[in-house]
């Protein structure tokens, strides 16, 4: 019986005609379609390609090749393993194998002129028993396909497309080169004025195309995107939409910190054995959220999150962009950067916001913190928006009150010292991780003083956790204590601090990730 192979959408390769056909369906419709569209009209072809290929095959009344029959010369055959191709058995020899019985070899001239040679009368081969697929089996139904296979066939798609020079892509979407209209120096100069005057943006195609006039009679989505594909090639331009939607940006306008991490988000890699974590120190290495931190397993993303801001981020104004928070805001096709909207779960206010995708933070929170008077530990919860390219922040605001919290204080010396005091609260916080900061100009310059220096980490813990000791009655400390502290002078990950704690033998852990300095071990 006629069939495709069992393997067949596993195996798929793109090909020539695959190439050629979705060429010629974008010319047709000129549409531009992103890979999913272009993928389902291809499984769609290829199935109905393999369709006819079978009934062809069917309506030959050639013989099916199976390597255990005998054949004659003169007789015609067909060949599953080479895409049902036929051919004439021209020649028939006895087969010489001392490891196999008697079997003969036949000679076949395929219909391409090519002369091949088969093993007949073996018994124990392959392909004597093919994989049989009914026309209506499910590796020939469309949807079925693609529920199974879908990922893999995306990936092997894109590969060919991104490798084709006649394909061009933006934001997700496909088209031929060839068929781009012609968008000039002089069309640029004009969408960056029009930029220029929204602020550096950022505005949709549509946006840009009402003020740049380009003399073209094609339909408006070809337009828009040609539009799109010249200002992707300009430096100038930066496109800033969440998937599925196109907005343009200025990059000379863009925040400084969206371009480039500020120093106190600069993380230069720390070396460390990340097998000697304990299953407890892999389990707060997932829940601390910091963006530095990849590889921690499966971690719950379903519903609310909820966020401890750490001194970096609090002092520029952004969020960690974990593996456990990424999922809740807005991603891109291929945009480094994605601007979007913020909403106050209290107030229903409004703001714009960066996703920066390179760096894994969100930036533009600054005036948020300071309005709602938040702090380093202070936590923050994030919900999904109601609409596409909104988030939902809330600080859990409650009544001003004095609390005595961990403050960080800068001595004489340079150093920094840590103390408890009364500090105004506004918000939930985190015990072990609330760190009051009230000079930060003076913070500042310790990360200036430890950057020239280049103080060595381990002393840097080290001096941190001798600090923190001090306030605690029984000299324990708590690993995500010293996280806290630490990145109060130096952006570190959790996993290099705690690597450290499970390491050294001045770390003394005293339970439940609770550890005592011994200064008796390091000396």
């Amino acid at each position: 019986m006629a069939s495709l192979r069992e393997d067949y959408w596993e195996t798929f390769q793109l090909k020539e005609q695959d190439i050629e056909f979705l060429y010629n369906y974008l010319l047709e419709t000129e549409t531009p379609l992103n890979t999913q569209e272009l993928l389902e009209v291809l499984v769609a072809d290829r199935i109905q390609r393999e369709k006819a290929a079978i009934e062809q095959q069917r309506s030959t009344g050639c013989d099916i090749y199976f390597p255990r029959e005998s054949y004659s010369k003169g007789q015609k055959l067909v060949f599953p393993d080479l895409d049902w191709r036929k051919g004439e058995v021209i020649k028939i020899r006895p087969g010489v194998n001392p490891d196999l019985f008697e079997f003969d070899v036949i000679q076949v001239k395929l219909d391409t002129g090519e002369l091949r040679e088969y093993a007949a009368r073996l018994v124990d081969h392959a392909l004597n028993h093919p994989p049989e697929v009914e026309v209506g089996d499910a590796t020939l139904n469309q949807e079925v396909v693609l529920d199974q296979y879908q990922e893999e066939l995306i990936g092997k798609l894109e590969e060919g497309l991104s490798s084709n020079p006649d394909f061009v892509r933006i934001a997700g979407k496909w088209f031929p080169r060839a068929l781009l209209v012609d968008i000039n120096v002089g069309h640029l100069n004009l969408a960056e004025a029009v930029l220029d005057v929204a602020s550096g943006g950022p505005l949709p195609t549509t946006a840009v195309l009402q003020q740049v006039e380009v003399d073209s009679n094609v339909n408006q989505k070809l337009l828009e995107f040609s539009m799109d594909y010249a200002l992707q090639e300009d430096p100038r331009f930066d496109e800033v939409g969440a998937s599925g939607e196109v907005l343009w940006f200025l990059q000379r306008l863009e925040p400084e910190p969206v371009r480039e991490p500020p120093p106190v988000l600069s993380y230069s890699g720390i070396e460390f054995d990340h097998s000697r974590l304990t299953e407890q120190m892999l389990g707060l290495e997932g829940e601390l959220d910091d963006e530095l931190t990849s590889s921690i397993g499966k971690l719950s993303t379903e519903g609310d999150m909820d966020v401890c801001l750490i001194f970096p981020h609090w002092r520029v104004g952004t969020l960690p962009l974990s593996e456990r928070t990424r999922h809740l805001f807005p991603t891109a096709y291929e945009a480094p950067r994605i601007r979007f909207t913020i909403v106050d779960g209290e107030s229903n206010e409004r703001f714009p916001a960066w996703v920066v995708r390179p760096h894994r933070y969100v930036y533009g929170l600054k005036d948020w913190y300071v309005k709602k008077g938040l702090l380093p530990g202070s936590i923050i919860k994030l919900q999904r928006g109601k609409n596409r390219g909104e988030v939902i922040l809330k600080s859990d605001s409650r009544h001003h009150s004095r609390e005595w919290v961990r403050t960080v204080l800068v001595g004489s010396d340079g150093g920094v010292v840590f103390a408890m005091l009364r500090q105004p609260i506004s918000s939930a916080y985190d015990e072990r991780m609330t760190i009051a900061v009230p000079d930060v100009e003076a913070i500042d310059q310790v990360w200036e003083r430890m950057q020239k220096e280049r103080v060595p980490f381990e002393r840097i813990v080290v001096d941190i956790m001798r600090e923190l000791a001090k306030l605690n009655p029984q000299s324990h400390v708590h690993a995500s204590e010293l996280y806290a502290a630490v990145n109060v002078v130096r952006r570190c990950p959790p996993g290099p601090i705690l690597e450290l704690l499970a390491s050294r033998p001045w770390f003394v852990h005293v339970g439940d990730l609770h550890f005592r300095y011994n200064d008796t071990e390091n000396t």
